[in-house]
C-alpha cells in the first residue's frame, strides 16, 4: 500500500514508519499462533502524532491496532489484513513519582520491570506483576487489567488506576482522573479505558497510585499428596486472615515438565505443590509463618519448607518462572488459559481440566495464581496440524464452559482478544455484550480500534 506509506511518512518523520516485509514481520502476532502481516507499522513518539494518525486512519476507515511489548496471551495485537500497527514503545518516560501523594505519572511504553525498579529504589512499591514484566508495558497493562501472583493481596492492574490520557479514533485527546485518592465526577472514564484492549482508544500516559515498600519478605513452599488438601489449604490460609502476598498452584503435571527442564529438585510424585511469599512486618510475617504451617498441617501436607535466604526463596520462585519456557519446549504451539474461579472450585476446575485433556486426547498441563482462583491450562498443540489444532480449540472453548458454569470467568488477567471472543456472550449474554458494543460505537462509531477483539464482529473473531 504505497499511498498509505506515502501518507503516514508525511504525518510523521518517515524513520518511525516502516512497511518493508523484513519489519512487518515482527509485528504478525503477539505470543498468541495466529499471524497476519499488517498494512504498516509507525512508533509515533508522542501523543500528538498519534492523534495525527489516529485521525487520518479515521477519516480513510483504516483498521489500527496498538501494541506494547507484544507479550500478550489472548491475541488482542494481532493485526488484521490492511491494519496499521501503532508501536507504542518510544511513549517511556515516567514524567513523575510523587513520594509526597503515593502516585506516578508515566507514558504507556515504559517496561513494567523498569518502573518497578524505580519507584523500589524509592522505598515505594507498584504491586502488579504480570510474569511478563521483564519487557511488558504499562499501557499494555492497563489495557488488560494485567495481574500477576501478587493479585491475592494487592489485586491487579485496574486497582491502581487514578488516572489515564488517552487518544480517541478521531485523534481527540481525553485526560481523566489524576492524584486525588476520591474522585466522584461524571462517569468513570479511566476504569472504561482500564480493560479496554486497545477497542475505545489508544492510551497515552497513566497515574498509578503506589504503596510504601513491605519491610520484609519471606517464601516458603507446601507439598502435599493430594490435590484437594492443597485447595483446602488455601481456603483455610485465606479465611483465618493470612493473606499471602502471592500464592502459586503447580500440579503433578506441571512439576514434571519443569524437573525435565531444569532439575531443581522439586518432588515429582507429588500431587500439588504450592508456592508461597508472605510480606510486611518482620514480626507480623513470622506469626503468619508459623500459622500458615500450622493450617497446612491440618490439611495434610506432606512437607513445608521455608526458605532462608534470599538465594534460597529466588530458587523456589525460579520453578514458578521456567514453566512456561519448559512448557513450550514440548510442543510447537501452546495455548495459555486464564479461566478464574472461586477458590474453593480450584479442585473441581482441575479435574474437569484433566478430563477435558483425556476426552480431547491432548497434554494440558495446569499451575496458576491459586490464592485468587486464577488458573493457566497449558495447552500443547501445533498450528501445522490442523486436526490437532481443532481439538486443541475445542478444548479452549470447554474449558471456557467449566469456568463459568463453576461461578467464575473466562479471563482473570489475559483478557479476551481474539481468542476467547467467541466466547464472551456465554459469560455476559446478548444483552451484556450489545451493551458493550453501543459503548464503542460511541467511541469508535467507524470500527476502526482494533477490530476483531473482545467479541466477535460480522461472525469472525479473527480478522
Amino acid at each position: 500500500m504505497p499511498g498509505l506509506v506515502r501518507d503516514l511518512e508525511a504525518l510523521l518523520d518517515p524513520r518511525l514508519v516502516f512497511s518493508q516485509p523484513e519489519d512487518l514481520l515482527a509485528y504478525m502476532n503477539d505470543a498468541t499462533h495466529k499471524r497476519c502481516m499488517p498494512a504498516a507499522v509507525v512508533q509515533p513518539t508522542t501523543p500528538a502524532e498519534i492523534a495525527s494518525v489516529l485521525g487520518y486512519a479515521n477519516k480513510h476507515r483504516i483498521p489500527v491496532v496498538p501494541r506494547g511489548a507484544g507479550t500478550g496471551l489472548s491475541g488482542g495485537a494481532t493485526p488484521g489484513t490492511g491494519s496499521i500497527v501503532i508501536d507504542l514503545k518510544r511513549l517511556q518516560q515516567v514524567i513523575e513519582v510523587d513520594k509526597q501523594n503515593l502516585t506516578a505519572t508515566l507514558e504507556c511504553g515504559v517496561v513494567t520491570q523498569k518502573f518497578h525498579t524505580l519507584v523500589e529504589s524509592m522505598g515505594l512499591f507498584y504491586p502488579p506483576d504480570p510474569q511478563s514484566m521483564l519487557v511488558c508495558t504499562m499501557g499494555g497493562n492497563v489495557a488488560t487489567r494485567a495481574g500477576g501472583p501478587r493479585g491475592v493481596k494487592y489485586g491487579t492492574t485496574k486497582d491502581y488506576v487514578l488516572g489515564v490520557e488517552a487518544v480517541l479514533p478521531d485523534g481527540e485527546i481525553i485526560r481523566y482522573g489524576g492524584k486525588s485518592v476520591k474522585m466522584s465526577s461524571g462517569y468513570d472514564l479511566a476504569r472504561l479505558m482500564t480493560g479496554s484492549e486497545g477497542t475505545l482508544g489508544i492510551i497515552t500516559k497513566v497515574t498509578v497510585k503506589l504503596l510504601t515498600l513491605p519491610a520484609f519478605r519471606r517464601t516458603m513452599v507446601a507439598v502435599f499428596t493430594e490435590l484437594e488438601a492443597a485447595a483446602e489449604a488455601v481456603a483455610a490460609i485465606i479465611a483465618a486472615g493470612a493473606v499471602p502476598s502471592s500464592l502459586e498452584l503447580l500440579t503433578k503435571s506441571s512439576i514434571e515438565t519443569i524437573e525435565a527442564f531444569i532439575p531443581l529438585g522439586l518432588p515429582k510424585d507429588a500431587e500439588a505443590f504450592l508456592l508461597i511469599e508472605l510480606d510486611g512486618h518482620e514480626g507480623k510475617v513470622n506469626e503468619e509463618t508459623q500459622q500458615i504451617i500450622a493450617i497446612c498441617q491440618e490439611n495434610g501436607v506432606r512437607e513445608t519448607k521455608v526458605a532462608q535466604n534470599s538465594a534460597e526463596a529466588e530458587r523456589m520462585w525460579l520453578a514458578r518462572r521456567v514453566l512456561f519456557p519448559a512448557t513450550a519446549r514440548l510442543a510447537p504451539n501452546v495455548l495459555i488459559e486464564d479461566a478464574t474461579v472461586a477458590r474453593s472450585q480450584v479442585p473441581a476446575m482441575i479435574r474437569e481440566i484433566k478430563r477435558i485433556a483425556d476426552l480431547n486426547q491432548l497434554i494440558i498441563g495446569v499451575s496458576g495464581h491459586v490464592g485468587d482462583g486464577n488458573l493457566h491450562p497449558g495447552i500443547l498443540t501445533d498450528k501445522s496440524n490442523p486436526e490437532l489444532m481443532q481439538r486443541a480449540e475445542k478444548a479452549m472453548g470447554e474449558i471456557a464452559k467449566e469456568a463459568l458454569r463453576l461461578g467464575g470467568t473466562l479471563s482473570g488477567e489475559h483478557g479476551i482478544g481474539y481468542l476467547k471472543a467467541p466466547y464472551l456472550e456465554w459469560e455476559f449474554q446478548s444483552a451484556g455484550v450489545d451493551l458493550m458494543r453501543r459503548i464503542k460505537k460511541a467511541f469508535d462509531p467507524h470500527g476502526i480500534m482494533n477490530p476483531g477483539k473482545i467479541w466477535v464482529d460480522g461472525g469472525e473473531a479473527y480478522v
